[in-house]
């Protein structure tokens, strides 16, 4: 008998080394993964992260990455569960956060989003490389995390 994991991937797709074209495709599957899923603001916030963690991943490294999206952690993990998003490379230097990009630079900040909006987030060995991930609640505010 097959015991289902709490968080068993909902989405997950591979990408290769270069493929920032793909971004916007893993976008639009998270976007369709969360269609009845929490706040819409949640969701934005949501394809924001995703789209910050996958061009960290395909920037930083040339071998790829592996990306899955999650819901559970809720009694109606569908429409208020908890989302967690992990981008696994196979580069183990972990990434650094900068507290302070540049204000006329053109990256640096996607760590840093990812910090500062996330509810959870943090970074993993994972074989020869690692995994960032980051969680959000469909509810924003005092009541999230409650399912």
């Amino acid at each position: 008998m097959a015991i289902e994991s709490e968080w068993d991937p909902a989405l997950s797709r591979r990408l290769h080394g270069g493929e920032l074209s793909r971004v916007a495709e893993i976008r639009a599957a998270l976007r369709e993964l969360l269609r009845y899923w929490g706040e819409p603001s949640r969701r934005d916030l949501a394809e924001l992260l995703i789209s910050e963690l996958v061009t960290n991943a395909l920037v930083h490294t040339d071998r790829g990455a592996h990306i899955t999206a999650t819901l559970g952690d809720g009694s109606d993990a569908l429409v208020g569960g908890r989302l967690r998003v992990e981008v696994r490379d196979f580069v183990s230097r972990h990434p650094t956060l900068r507290t302070h990009a540049a204000e006329e630079g053109t990256s640096g900040r996607g760590l840093l989003l990812v910090h500062m909006l996330a509810d959870a987030w943090g970074v993993r060995a994972h074989g020869v490389g690692k995994a960032v991930w980051f969680e959000l609640d469909a509810r924003f505010g005092p009541d999230a995390g409650r399912g």
